[in-house]
């Protein structure tokens, strides 16, 4: 069973820490039985919005919301591409924001994210296509085979 979405965008979150310190915002209807639900057992969130914030990494709390299948982090601080890694453990994630990141600046950016999460159907709220699943797998194996070569 999935709870609904916890909307917790333009609160000048820095960190998930400081998300049990904010209330969500006010439109979001039955947010006490949500946050309940998210406090004793987070494994059964679904949708989970940070955006326009001031995160600057992706913390590995979210690794723990296995359930997890929408998540709006645009408009934060997330600086280095790397930080997408962690979020491969979310297995169910399908649909991911991140523009309006100093991230989204580097050249591979969006072949990047969808290598890493190949499970996505929706990045930055545009389709991701069969075409960019195809070229990001290609665009990977030649990143990594670079880097075996020039440990070799």
């Amino acid at each position: 069973m999935c709870e609904a979405p916890v909307d917790l965008s333009f609160k000048c979150i820095r960190s998930i820490a400081d998300v049990l310190h904010k209330e969500p915002n006010e439109d979001l209807a039955g947010f006490t039985l949500t946050i309940g639900s998210l406090l004793s057992d987070p494994s059964h969130l679904a949708w989970l919005d940070l955006s326009f914030n001031c995160i600057s990494r992706i913390d590995k709390a979210l690794t723990e919301l296995p359930e997890l299948r929408v998540l709006y982090l645009h408009g934060n601080h997330i600086c280095k591409l790397s930080e997408v890694d962690k979020l491969g453990a979310l297995t169910y994630l399908h649909t991911l924001t991140l523009h309006g990141n100093s991230a989204e600046n580097e050249k591979t950016y969006r072949d990047y994210v969808i290598s890493v999460l190949p499970h996505l159907k929706s990045m930055d709220f545009s389709a991701v296509t069969r075409q960019e699943r195809i070229m990001s797998q290609i665009w990977h194996k030649k990143i990594t085979l670079g880097k075996t070569t020039k440990k070799s």
